[in-house]
């Protein structure tokens, strides 16, 4: 009988490392919209455990046919679940590392929790923050950007103006993106644009504070134009902030559309 045969292991062609002849370099190259366990600093509790959707980068040069797209899965998972704004850095650079690239981009989206203590009972809820951190590297040089969404509540200054009695008020979604030089908080981001709001929102409130804040936006009324300009004098002021694009959008309670605002300022 004859003896098995051992098997012929043959090394299997990298498509994606052949040569293009198209001359033609592609400015990001990845993957998009894969979710993984995150650790992200928490100012009160020291940290929190999410969830964040990522979509990760890099720019192939003109002679690269493709680039590999399992790396930047490996990439993630040899984090663990000990990613975070601090080490985002090292990630970038470990990316464009292990994919021969010059630059990169990685974004990290994920649902950010603040409790808050409502207004009058005390009463502590959570409130939720959609929030993007934002990193790039181009030839070693590395840019962090923040993205937050803070639901607020705008009163209309003309309505309270023109009417006997009551004025309409709805939710607003105010976006600060904001390009730092040292860290920022997330925290110090939400109540940056909470105190320019009407009112800001909370998850659960009892009598007494639907009837303060019910009050508090009546006595300072806010057109979306007011929004984003008294955001930004804020940001003008915050020695952290190199850039920053403020939008808000009103989600009007007597209209079928939105008002919108928006101030970009690259600061330097």
């Amino acid at each position: 009988m004859n003896a098995p045969q051992t098997p012929q292991h043959t090394a299997m062609p990298d498509v994606q490392g052949f040569t293009d002849t198209r001359q033609i370099a592609i400015n990001k190259v990845g993957i998009k919209s894969i979710r993984h366990p995150v650790k992200v600093l928490d100012k009160s509790s020291g940290a929190q455990h999410t969830i964040a959707v990522f979509n990760m980068y890099v720019g192939l040069p003109h002679n690269f046919k493709g680039t590999h797209m399992s790396r930047f899965v490996e990439i993630l998972n040899s984090h663990e679940r000990e990613i975070s704004v601090e080490n985002f850095p090292a990630m970038l650079r470990d990316m464009v590392h292990k994919l021969e690239a010059e630059t990169g981009h990685i974004e990290m989206n994920f649902p950010y929790f603040i409790n808050k203590s409502a207004p009058i009972s005390g009463v502590q809820s959570l409130m939720d923050y959609d929030v993007t951190l934002i990193g790039e590297i181009n030839h070693g040089k590395i840019e962090s950007t923040i993205k937050v969404v803070v639901p607020v509540t705008s009163l209309c200054p003309c309505s309270k103006k023109i009417s006997e009695y009551g004025a309409h008020n709805q939710r607003s979604h105010v976006t600060v993106t904001v390009r730092i030089n040292q860290h920022l908080w997330i925290e110090e981001v939400v109540e940056l644009v909470e105190r320019e709001a009407s009112c800001e929102l909370f998850g659960l409130l009892k009598r007494p504070d639907e009837k303060y804040v019910t009050e508090r936006a009546y006595d300072n009324p806010k057109f979306v134009e007011d929004m984003v300009r008294d955001v930004a004098a804020r940001l003008n002021a915050e020695a952290r902030v190199d850039a920053y694009t403020v939008e808000s959008e009103n989600f009007e309670s007597i209209h079928n559309h939105s008002a919108y605002a928006l101030i970009e300022n690259v600061k330097r």
